[in-house]
């Protein structure tokens, strides 16, 4: 069997990034950059008010000064006065400091009392405090300038950065295409969610399951259904990812060595296996090959060993197929807050986190065995139990990734 890393190295070592797409910025949300982005020029454009208030010369604030009032300057307009000596302007927050002035006193802390909507500006004003050169004043530039890379080739776009490349004027980004990925559970127990349980029977929950932890890591599913334990259901499956152009075939169950497992065979008549077996728990029955040149991952048909398996194989290369420089999931250390047994392969147990005196301390959820659900809604990280070790005694760190 090979070892986890060695496993998910062989499967990068054959995920080709996907092509590149113009996307509108409005659309842009939960893609991936596929080139540096510059900002235009300098941001803020130019020097603006931090507040309401009136712009001056701190030479000509202090205790008790009065300025005679010169200009209104609302958001959005180019001041056209040079202030002089003894002179302030009315300015709004946003609005560009005109030229002349050095500082900005809010409203409130001068004599000008009447700030309701409408209200003209006064012909004087009396300052009440000193002022330093700069105070309440946005330099222009003083967030990006001109030529800098403000995002970078790989970046996961969020609702922040949408804001950032509006205000740089990007309406429309270069981003990776949606990794296309064929879905499909094998077996002749698998029923519909709402179907009625039957004698020897099981609900699928891995088509559900598999879709979603697909969605939220940005692909785009391709259902292909349930196949029959037989090699020509199988098949006809397969090739219906072909036809579609899938980027990546994944299946859940059927790669096992039961004697109506047939994807193996199936994958090798038209196309390679590279491995079928990994030292890990839960998750031992995981294949990787090819099928009519489109790189195919076969999870194992236990839910948890299902899971497990997505976030250590396939998440990661999803996000090398999307051009993400993100690859795996956070990762933290925390403390076990009970001794925790293992077989010795890599083992990645549920648990849930809490903080005792202000440490992280993992607890594991019920029963770990792979085909047990619940005890997976209940956790929120993954415990990773190195190879090699069968004991971890309370109280010692190990890593664990968060769910």
């Amino acid at each position: 069997m090979l070892s986890v890393t060695e496993a998910r190295e062989r499967i990068l070592s054959q995920i080709k990034t996907t092509q590149t797409v113009s996307v509108a910025l409005s659309d842009s949300l939960g893609r991936v950059l596929a080139e540096d982005l510059v900002a235009d020029g300098d941001h803020p454009p130019f020097d603006n008010s931090a507040v309401d208030g009136f712009a001056l010369r701190a030479e000509d604030s202090g205790a008790d000064r009065t300025l005679t009032v010169v200009a209104d300057i609302p958001a959005g307009t180019a001041p056209k006065v040079v202030l002089q000596t003894g002179q302030a302007a009315r300015i709004m927050t946003g609005a560009q400091v005109p030229q002349g002035a050095d500082c900005v006193i809010p409203v409130e802390e001068t004599d000008f009392s009447d700030r309701s909507t409408g209200t003209a500006p006064p012909k004087t004003v009396s300052i009440k405090k000193r002022l330093m050169n700069g105070d309440n004043i946005r330099m222009g530039g003083s967030d990006m300038r001109a030529g800098d890379v403000v995002m970078n080739q790989g970046r996961l776009l969020k609702a922040q950065d949408l804001g950032l490349l509006a205000t740089l004027g990007y309406a429309a980004v270069t981003v990776y295409k949606k990794p296309r990925v064929a879905l499909m559970s094998s077996g002749n127990e698998l029923l519909e969610a709402n179907a009625p349980l039957e004698p020897g029977k099981i609900r699928d929950s891995n088509s559900y399951t598999l879709a979603a932890l697909l969605t939220q890591t940005g692909a785009e599913v391709i259902p292909l259904g349930v196949a029959k334990d037989t090699s020509d259901s199988v098949t006809a499956l397969l090739n219906k990812a072909t036809d579609e152009k899938a980027d990546l075939i994944l299946s859940s169950a059927g790669v096992s060595v039961g004697a109506f497992d047939f994807i193996k065979e199936v994958i090798e008549t038209n196309g390679a296996m590279d491995f079928w077996k990994v030292n890990m728990r839960p998750g031992k029955p995981l294949a990787f090959g090819s099928y009519r040149d489109i790189p195919f991952i076969g999870l194992p048909g236990n839910p948890v060993s299902a899971f497990v398996g997505f976030e250590v194989f396939v998440h990661p290369a999803l996000q090398r197929m999307s051009g993400s420089m993100d690859g795996d999931r956070q990762r933290v250390k925390v403390r076990c807050a009970q001794e925790v047994e293992s077989d010795g392969r890599e083992s990645y147990l549920r648990a849930r986190i809490k903080f005792l005196n202000g440490i992280p301390s993992a607890f594991l959820t019920g029963h770990q065995g792979s085909g047990n659900l619940l005890s997976l809604v209940q956790a929120d990280a993954l415990l990773i139990i190195p190879a090699g070790v069968k004991c971890v005694p309370a109280g010692s760190e190990v890593d664990a990734i968060i769910l």
